[in-house]
């Protein structure tokens, strides 16, 4: 099996030595992604992490796409926030979100973990893993 670089205009660029995302077989593995305007690479929505936490999915979302699979093929989502306090409000964003786009209702597993992230304009960072039929 070989390991491919996915890339799409839809996500923000990767700012970093690495890829966006990486599929091995039925592996795709998303990099972390932020609040970032892949068309602009600004960070948007200050302060506003349900807004920020949309902004996030919609670009993970695009890198699973140009991987070959759909949102419902995601299994494993990884929410990193700066606060505590932000948790209620991302977690009704995300859950309005992945109920949209996973219509089997049949929603991936998450992990939640409070850290310090890259640009202070960041509330939310999030990865993903899927399995591509």
């Amino acid at each position: 099996m070989t390991k491919q670089r996915i890339e799409t205009t839809g996500a923000p660029a990767p700012a970093h030595t690495f890829s966006q995302g990486i599929r091995k077989g039925p592996i795709l593995q998303v990099s972390g992604q932020g609040p970032v305007d892949p068309a602009t690479s600004e960070y948007l929505f200050p302060g506003d992490v349900a807004a920020q936490t949309t902004r996030t999915l919609e670009n993970v979302r695009a890198i699973v796409e140009a991987g070959g699979a759909s949102f419902e093929d995601v299994v494993m989502l990884r929410v990193y926030l700066t606060t505590r306090d932000d948790f209620a409000a991302m977690n009704e964003a995300y859950g309005a979100f992945v109920t949209e786009h996973v219509p089997s209702g049949v929603l991936p597993s998450r992990t939640t973990v409070f850290t310090g992230l890259p640009r202070a304009e960041m509330l939310v960072e999030i990865d993903g893993l899927a399995v591509v039929d």
